[in-house]
C-alpha cells in the first residue's frame, strides 16, 4: 500500500513553488519558470552534492537508496496487535508443552527477527545472557539505521553549501566581466543567474534530503518498536511469566490513541499469514 502523505507532500511542495513563481498581479505567467532554469547551476549544485556524497560515503551506501525509497513510499502494513497475539499464544503453549514445542512454530514465521528470537529462547540460554545479546542486537540495528540516515543528513548540508559555492562563482564571473556602460539591466540579469544556485541548493535540501531522512527515521523507529516488543515478549516467555501479564505488558508499547482505536473496532479474525504464523492447534483464535 502506498504512503499517500509522502506523495501528496511532494506534489504540494512542487505546486506551491510553481504557484509562487508564476503567479503575479496579472494572474499566472508560466514563462516566469524559465527564469529559474540554469543548466550550469544545476550541475554545480546537484552534481557537486552527489560527488561530495560519493567522496564521503562508501558505494554500498548508495545501493541502499532504492530500498529507502521503497520504505518511504510504501505504507507499513504490520499490525502490532497481531504480534501481541502471537507472542501471547506462544507463551500459552510454552506453559503447556514447554519451550521446545515452540521450535516448529518459529520456523513458520516470515519475520526473520521474530523467528530468530523465538529459536534463541528454545535453547538453554539464561535470561540475563539473552538480555545482553538482544541489547547488543538492537544497539547495532540502531547504529546501522543512524548510518543509513546520515547519507541524507549530509546531503542536506552539502546542497545549500554547493548552492552558495555556485552563487559565489556566478558573482565572481559577473564582477570580472562587469561593464557599467551596459546599464543596470544586464547587471540585474547576471545577478539573478548567480543567485539561482542558492535556490537549487535550498530546494535540494528541503524538498528531498530532509524529508527523506525524517520519513526514514519514522519508519525505522516503528520497526524498532516491533523488535523491542518481540524482545520483551520472548524474554518474558523464557522467564515463564503469566501469558495475561505478558499481553498487558506488550500493550504498554502502544500509544493511548492506538489502544482507544483498537477498543472501538469490532472483533475480527486474525490473519496470521501476514507474518507467517500458523497455529496448528488452533487456527481460529481471535486477536487478544
Amino acid at each position: 500500500m502506498v504512503e499517500f502523505s509522502t506523495i501528496l507532500g511532494y506534489i504540494a511542495v512542487v505546486g506551491a513553488i510553481v504557484f509562487g513563481i508564476s503567479y503575479g498581479d496579472n494572474g499566472f505567467d508560466f514563462t516566469m519558470l524559465q527564469n529559474f532554469f540554469s543548466m550550469s547551476s544545476i550541475f554545480i549544485t546537484v552534481g557537486g552534492t552527489i560527488f561530495a556524497l560519493l567522496a564521503s560515503f562508501p558505494f554500498e551506501s548508495f545501493k541502499r537508496i532504492p530500498s529507502h525509497l521503497k520504505t518511504v513510499l510504501k505504507k507499513d502494513g504490520k499490525d502490532p496487535y497481531e504480534y501481541i497475539e502471537i507472542i501471547t499464544d506462544l507463551s500459552k503453549e510454552a506453559r503447556k508443552r514447554g519451550l521446545l514445542a515452540l521450535e516448529d512454530r518459529a520456523l513458520s514465521f516470515k519475520d526473520e527477527f521474530l523467528k530468530e528470537s523465538v529459536l534463541l529462547i528454545v535453547d538453554a540460554i539464561e535470561p540475563d545472557k539473552l538480555k545482553i545479546w538482544f541489547g547488543q542486537k538492537l544497539d547495532n540495528i540502531r547504529r546501522r539505521n543512524d548510518a543509513e540516515r546520515s547519507l541524507y543528513d549530509r546531503g542536506a548540508t552539502f546542497g545549500p553549501a554547493f548552492g552558495m559555492i555556485g552563487t559565489l562563482i556566478g558573482l565572481v564571473n559577473m564582477l570580472k566581466s562587469l561593464n557599467l556602460e551596459d546599464g543596470p539591466e544586464l547587471l540585474g540579469l547576471n545577478m539573478s543567474v548567480a543567485l539561482i544556485t542558492t535556490f537549487y541548493g535550498s530546494l535540494l535540501a528541503n524538498c528531498f534530503f530532509i524529508p527523506m531522512s525524517n520519513k526514514l527515521e519514522i519508519a525505522q523507529e516503528k520497526e524498532m518498536l516491533f523488535k523491542e516488543m518481540i524482545v520483551e515478549g520472548v524474554i518474558s516467555i523464557k522467564e515463564g511469566e503469566n501469558p495475561k501479564y505478558i499481553q498487558e505488558k506488550l500493550l504498554n508499547f502502544l500509544e493511548e490513541r492506538e489502544l482507544k482505536n483498537r477498543k472501538e473496532r469490532p472483533e475480527r479474525r486474525s490473519r496470521r499469514f501476514r507474518i507467517g504464523f500458523r497455529n496448528k492447534a488452533d487456527e481460529t483464535d481471535e486477536i487478544l
